[in-house]
């Protein structure tokens, strides 16, 4: 198996496999912060003997798969002055640090039971192309055997107590959460009803994705979930479901959340899709993080895509490490927060009430008044629907 591994280098000339060479580019203000930026410049493959590279501000080397192979072929390992460092990363905030390169890399650079709540959404080996150049397409033991190397690695950086989020098709997420049902202990496996493809003859529509839900140890350390508004009429505003004679006793903060999600809107408008491939909802990763973990909290990704975990995370005060193959739509994307911060308030406001204030516009505008019987919050029950002032636009993180 070939090793990478990431050096720093004073003025060093190695022998190697094949190198790839990163160049500092420049910074990026981000909140007030300044942040360096890397950027790849050179691949030099395995044909190239020896080459400088005290240029480069960061470098990876890849060696043979063991001395006697890199002799066999004429390799020798690293020059002994060369000196290993951690893995540097690609960009960084004062709450989190995003990596680029091979997953499993960076899960073994992470220390053992420090992360609070890691998520991970793979690539679903349909063969779909990514910027970064990965094969997504293996046959299913290779992909299967893959998924569970990295696995283990999100297991073991894990704290006692701590959640792990998988998010995948039912078809691999039955593999794979018997698999990780033997290591931790199973909470949930949540039904994300969003449709994903077109009809297939003789197959039922496929309309969700699978949310596995576990936890190291027996329970959780941190475990509150939102309450989500009851469901109403896109129309005229109107409840859904008749609660009768039970008005009166509905939580003014909403209705418990059930373990099928029917309210997390696909990622297809160019406002919110940060790159062709897809990408995860704001909705999503924010009830997922709220859901387990506190502010302060570490948040592991080793699939960061466009970002999202990421942005979510910080906008909601958790530390965040991760990692991606190509990191260039999550660096462009928290060079403007402005978007994502707006699409968080408008989320925030419409969770943890009975009703959103959007829905009691409806209903006033087609002449239904709330039955009286409804305990609202304060905010909602003086709420007199107006459309938002410039003010109340202003962002509050």
């Amino acid at each position: 198996m070939i090793k990478r591994g990431p050096f720093r280098l004073d003025s060093t000339t190695i022998t190697h496999r094949a190198v790839i060479a990163w160049k500092r580019r420049g910074s990026a203000e981000v909140k007030g912060q300044k942040h360096i930026l890397y950027t790849p410049e050179h691949w030099y493959p395995d044909h190239l003997r020896d080459i400088t590279l005290c240029s480069y501000d960061r470098v990876y080397a890849i060696f043979g798969d063991s001395d006697a192979h890199a002799s066999n072929t004429g390799l020798s390992a690293v020059n002994q002055s060369a000196k290993m460092m951690p893995m540097i990363p690609i960009f960084e905030t004062t709450l989190g640090r995003a990596y680029q390169g091979d997953c499993l890399e960076f899960l073994q650079s992470v220390e053992s039971e420090v992360v609070d709540l890691a998520f991970a959404d793979p690539p679903f080996n349909l063969g779909k192309k990514y910027s970064s150049g990965f094969h997504d397409k293996h046959e299913e033991e290779d992909y299967i055997s893959w998924c569970k190397a990295w696995i283990d690695e999100m297991i073991r950086t894990l704290k006692p107590g701590g959640s792990l989020f998988l998010w995948n098709l039912p078809k691999w997420n039955l593999p794979l959460g018997a698999y990780v049902g033997e290591k931790l202990t199973f909470r949930h496996w949540i039904s994300v009803d969003i449709k994903y493809s077109l009809p297939i003859r003789g197959r039922l529509y496929p309309s969700h994705y699978s949310l596995l839900y576990f936890v190291k140890g027996t329970k959780p350390t941190t475990f509150h979930p939102d309450r989500i508004p009851t469901p109403c009429c896109r129309h005229c505003g109107g409840e859904l479901r008749d609660y009768g004679g039970y008005k009166d006793k509905m939580n003014p903060n909403g209705v418990n959340l059930s373990d099928v999600w029917t309210d997390i809107p696909p990622v297809r408008h160019a406002k919110y899709k940060k790159r062709d491939a897809n990408a995860l909802s704001l909705k999503l990763m924010d009830r997922i993080i709220c859901m387990a973990s506190d502010a302060g909290d570490l948040i592991l990704d080793p699939f960061g895509g466009s970002g999202t975990t990421f942005v979510a995370a910080e906008l909601n005060g958790r530390r965040w490490i991760g990692s991606e193959l190509d990191c260039s739509t999550i660096v462009e994307r928290f060079s403007d927060l402005k978007g994502d911060k707006e699409h968080l308030i408008d989320i925030h406001s419409s969770k943890n009430t009975l009703f959103t204030k959007t829905d009691l516009e409806r209903r006033r505008k087609n002449g239904k008044p709330l039955p009286k019987a409804y305990r609202l919050k304060e905010d909602i029950a003086s709420c007199d629907c107006s459309p938002k002032n410039e003010e109340q636009m202003k962002i509050s993180f």
